[in-house]
Parts: structure tokens; sequence; C-alpha cells
């Protein structure tokens, strides 16, 4: 966000000790604020290429980066500690997130290799669905809506609330359902 351009921008190097790294995060945190405080629409540069180059895109996210490693810490503290429920909308947007920006956004691209189908993710509580259409060699096909489309037959299926398919989506742990051709959903994996 400090350079829209991207032209300078670069990862930090924080350092090793605790005290240090505490400092650097504190200063990282403050430095994000301060770019968010620019306002939705401020232009910032982006390393993924269908994410709109604005401070938004960064506070989506930096919002669902932090969910996610907030289930990864709650895992870690054991099985009953994981205890945060996401919101639908916001759990649908991570689904989203993923699947139609994220892993499209690439870098070595998203090719489904030698896979042919098509996968169905279901979030009923948000009344959601994505379907992808795999073809070897290509770039899936997402196509979000409140439906599936007429004629689409899905090889494979994750289903479940939103929250679950979220965590299923991210590779995490969930109770979402998982069905199908277990192959259709490898090139849908979490980077």
């Amino acid at each position: 966000m400090a350079d829209p351009s991207g032209e300078r921008a670069a990862a930090g190097t924080p350092p090793e000790g605790w005290a240090d790294l505490l400092d650097w995060w504190a200063e990282q945190r403050a430095g994000l604020f301060e770019g968010f405080a620019a306002g939705p629409e401020a232009p910032a540069w982006m390393p993924f290429r269908l994410f709109p180059p604005t401070t938004a895109s960064w506070a989506r996210r930096q919002a669902h980066e932090a969910a996610i490693h907030r289930v990864d810490a709650e895992l870690a503290l054991g099985p009953r500690a994981n205890a945060v429920s996401f919101d639908p909308e916001f759990a649908a947007d991570g689904i989203d997130e993923l699947l139609a920006w994220l892993l499209p956004s690439r870098p070595d691209g998203w090719n489904s290799g030698e896979v042919a189908g098509e996968v169905l993710v279901h979030a009923a509580d948000a009344g959601r669905v994505w379907t992808v259409r795999l073809e070897p060699g290509a770039a899936p096909e997402v196509r979000a809506g409140a439906a599936v489309p007429a004629g689409f037959e899905a090889g494979a299926t994750i289903a479940g609330t939103a929250d679950s398919v979220y965590r299923a989506v991210w590779g995490r742990p969930s109770r979402a359902v998982m069905s199908g051709n277990a192959a259709l959903l490898e090139p849908l994996r979490a980077p």
C-alpha cells in the first residue's frame, strides 16, 4: 500500500531476537493500519493479478489470512480449543477469495494437470455455490452463484455450512462433506 506502483515492494526481514521481533511486528501492524486509513479505494500494489489494486483488496486478503491462521493457532492448542465459528457471509467470501481470485492468480498459473471433470462447492447457509470445470492442461473455469447451473454434473462435491466449507477449501480440519472423485479436489488445494 505504501508503494502502489510495486516498483519498490519487498518483503521485510524480521529480526531474530524475540523482543526485537515483537517491536518489529508492532511496527508492521501500525504500517498496515496506516495504509488502511487511506480508504478502501486508495491505490495499492497487489501481487495477485486478478485482485483490484486497492487497499480494500489488502484488507480482504489480510482478514482471511488472519482468520485461517487463527484456526491454526487454536488447533495447535488441541482439538477442543478450536471454538471460533465464522459468520456465513465472511466464510463464503473466503471460499470465493480462494477459488475465484487467489488460485487463478498464482504466479505459476492454475493448471488442472491431467484431471478432467466438474466440482461443486456448496455453502448451504450462505446460499452460495461455486462450480469448477477442470480440463487437462488448462486453467479451471470457476463460476459463483446462488444455484447450480442447468446441465452441471459434479464429479466431486464439497458441501456444508459456509464455515465448514471455508475450512475445507483452505485445507483445515472441517465438518464439510467431501464426496466423489478425490482427484478432482487436488487442483483446488490452497497454496
